[in-house]
């Protein structure tokens, strides 16, 4: 029996992406394997996310052509070297009530003879790959975040790579911020999550971290920065997650628009921190948006070795018919989670284990 395979990513690039299809490429078609499996494969990429599953036309070939990408070991060999994903994605929600294209999606599926669906995204790409296995689509999922909120794994691919940068570009931010004697605000992503703004800011020595999950004082800020002022150290850095929040108040909408998904587009609280901490201590204070800068570049060594783990997982569990459920890592052996076990149910950072409310920091405390 022969099984078609269609992979595709969704929401957000990231570094470990391509090296995540590799490895479902590659395993899936390697001929040593084959001989001891009751099942051969084809694989397919699919291009622009759901996207191209929803827009592809089968039976137009240039259609075809343009969302459709057959892959072999040949095609795949180089891939996890490099960031992003080559298959291209999307923010499309084929389950959007205001434009609901579900059923063209099931048709094509069965139109293109696919067997399985190979889904690599976060909690909203995923939730797709829920409600089609609840239709009767075979789906298996493979955990991507840079903000790593997914919850039932430990890792989601791109957040290490993304860590990295974060803490690059701090430190080549001191060299200026040391040399005017400024502070610095630097935001990064993290639209309900803070682990990424915690654990960049504690791997770059930032001295203060603001994160979604406990709302900030500004008064409290100023006073830690008050509290260093004299000393040999003549700036700070400030680092501070897109969803954070003043007490009291939302979070920092960048515009009114909303995606497929129905999220708003966060972003300016750095500025508006930097703004506050000048006008009230009158240090001298600038603000800086990492951004996509997060999601780019070459994925890190932890982001290639969990993006062949995963791929590796994910046509195990094709081979042993363990559909409806997404590669997780979890007490750092890899395993697998019902994919309706991760809709809706972010993992948030836990203050109390984790977060020290009085610096506004990461505890100093592990045992």
């Amino acid at each position: 029996m022969k099984l078609k395979i269609a992979v595709l990513t969704g929401g957000g690039d990231c570094p470990g992406l391509n090296g995540a299809i590799k490895w479902v490429t590659k395993t899936a078609l390697d001929p040593r394997l084959a001989g001891k499996r009751p099942v051969s494969f084809e694989v397919v990429g699919i291009g622009e996310g759901w996207k191209g599953l929803v827009e592809v036309d089968p039976g137009d070939p240039e259609s075809c052509d343009r969302y459709l990408r057959h892959l072999d070991e040949e095609v795949v060999r180089t891939w996890d070297r490099h960031g992003g994903t080559y298959l291209g994605t999307s923010r499309t929600n084929p389950f959007n009530p205001k434009n609901d294209r579900s059923e063209r999606l099931i048709d094509n599926i069965k139109r293109l003879g696919i067997n399985v669906l190979v889904v690599l995204g976060g909690e909203d790409t995923l939730g797709v790959a829920h409600k089609l296995h609840k239709l009767g689509i075979k789906t298996v999922g493979i955990p991507k975040t840079i903000d790593n909120d997914l919850t039932g794994t430990e890792y989601s691919l791109g957040f290490d790579t993304a860590v990295n940068v974060i803490t690059e570009e701090i430190d080549r931010l001191r060299t200026t911020a040391g040399s005017h004697s400024r502070n610095f605000v630097v935001e990064t992503m993290g639209r309900h999550a803070g682990w990424l703004a915690l654990h960049g800011g504690q791997c770059s020595g930032a001295y203060i971290i603001l994160i979604p999950e406990y709302p900030f004082d500004i008064d409290v800020v100023c006073e830690l920065l008050r509290e260093r002022e004299g000393r040999e150290i003549n700036y700070s850095i400030i680092v501070v997650a897109e969803g954070a929040k003043p007490a009291g108040q939302q979070e920092f909408l960048r515009d009114t628009k909303v995606d497929d998904f129905g999220h708003p587009m966060l972003g300016g609280i750095a500025n508006s921190v930097a703004l506050e901490i000048e006008k009230r201590t009158g240090f001298e204070t600038r603000s800086l948006i990492l951004s996509h800068l997060q999601r780019g570049g070459t994925p890190s060594a932890r982001d290639r070795l969990m993006a062949r783990w995963f791929g590796i997982a994910a046509v195990d569990m094709i081979v042993n018919e363990d559909y409806g459920r997404m590669v997780s890592l979890t007490r750092g052996e890899i395993t697998s989670i019902p994919l309706k076990e991760i809709v809706s149910k972010l993992k948030l950072v836990d203050v109390e284990k984790y977060y020290d409310t009085e610096r506004y920091n990461g505890r100093r405390s592990i045992l």
